[in-house]
């Protein structure tokens, strides 16, 4: 019998209690073994859920437990989240999580302190809702060296961006209309500013690079200053604006980032729309792989974590070679990345740029310009002398 208590009863946990339950036979009969969900700790009581009798507010119940081999946490934020997953590891407890803050902040401590107690810490959740991902990066993909990934990795701001576009509704009205969805939290801040996608970029570049970036400290622009022109100008252009997390190994150095990007029509993911996710992994020997599925949700999000779950009950010991992230890793200077940009200049006369131009064209009487490749200090120095003709600039996948 493998025991297993779940942290945090929100809409990812009560999925993964409706997920362990709904296929349970399924789910023993592939691991050939039984599975019991023993407690599921929350703040709150559920007397209406059929999982209510499991509810403990006490997590020391949990940790002092040793029938309890799997947590799965999924309460958010970093504390206590982070303080109960590094006392269950130190416990001799396995723990999964979908939290991606934790993740992308204390990795690097989770995974040494699993492998320290012969047990597993494994996240699939964290990036991608359901769509897997991590796992395809560290195992299928362990024979390539990865050049980098370019994900469309918050389901939210792909919905507004895609209301903005189809609806021709300004931000506003598109994150209202995700909220009424139940898309964006009350207060979105995390997902139009680009914060969630950070730390997800933060996850994949570790895992492509082994070294854990600082997501406080990586260049992070949101949505927030996108247009229903920005998104018109890019329509005309053949482009599709989309909040792009991008990885790059540079030298002994990453480069990790999150900001908006004109994607052309020829890369897939142009056409991914909504709450979708899509990751775009370039590789030396396979060239480039597209994973792509629901980003977000309770199902989605509680079917990786279950994953996760099947994994460990399976092979419960830690594996010797699973990946360990470097702290603090070097980290590239962005000065120095190169690549194509849209400026939308006021006054077409005054603009004189033959010579960084690839492409230009007039639209509603405004200049468009597609920039050759161009380093972020040129680019910067260029937008300096173009003042206030510079109506906006959003740089091109």
């Amino acid at each position: 019998m493998v025991n297993i208590a779940i942290l945090g009863f929100g809409v990812v946990g009560s999925g993964t209690a409706e997920v362990l339950t709904q296929n349970l036979s399924l789910i023993e009969e592939r691991i050939h073994k039984k599975l019991n969900i023993k407690y599921i700790l929350d703040l709150r009581d559920f007397p209406e859920s059929p999982f209510g009798h499991l509810v403990t507010h006490d997590f020391h119940q949990i940790l002092e437990d040793p029938e309890v081999s799997i947590v799965a946490e999924m309460m958010g934020g970093s504390h206590p989240a982070y303080d109960f997953s590094l006392a269950c590891l130190r416990a001799g407890k396995s723990v999964v999580t979908s939290n991606k803050e934790v993740v992308a902040t204390f990795g690097d401590e989770l995974l040494a302190e699993a492998k320290a107690n012969g047990v597993r810490y494994l996240f699939e959740a964290s990036v991608g809702g359901g769509i897997p991902i991590l796992r395809p990066l560290t195992n299928d993909l362990s024979a390539n060296t990865i050049l980098s990934i370019d994900g469309i990795l918050n389901g939210t701001t792909n919905y507004i961006l895609t209301q903005m576009r189809t609806a021709n509704t300004d931000f506003a009205v598109a994150l209202k209309s995700a909220q009424e969805k139940g898309y964006a939290e009350a207060n979105p801040s995390a997902d139009i500013e680009g914060v969630d996608a950070a730390r997800k970029i933060t996850i994949l570049a570790a895992l492509s690079y082994g070294t854990l970036l600082d997501p406080n400290k990586i260049y992070t622009e949101g949505i927030t200053k996108i247009t229903t022109a920005d998104m018109e100008v890019a329509r005309l252009l053949g482009y599709a604006i989309k909040l792009i997390g991008h990885c790059e190994k540079q030298g002994d150095k990453v480069l990790a980032m999150v900001s908006p990007r004109l994607v052309p029509l020829s890369n897939p993911l142009h056409t991914i729309d909504d709450v979708f996710n899509g990751i775009l992994v370039e590789t030396d020997m396979l060239g480039t792989t597209l994973f792509y599925g629901k980003g977000a949700g309770k199902l989605p999000t509680a079917s990786a974590v279950v994953g996760d779950i099947i994994d460990i009950a399976k092979n419960p010991k830690n594996d010797p070679a699973a990946p360990l992230f470097k702290k603090n890793g070097k980290m590239a200077d962005l000065r120095n990345y190169v690549c194509r940009n849209l400026l939308v200049l006021a006054n077409a006369e005054d603009a004189n740029l033959t010579e960084v131009a690839e492409h230009t064209e007039l639209i509603d009487g405004k200049l468009a310009i597609i920039t050759k490749p161009i380093s972020e200090a040129v680019c910067a120095e260029l937008c300096d002398t173009l003042g206030g003709n510079l109506i906006s600039k959003i740089r091109v996948l």
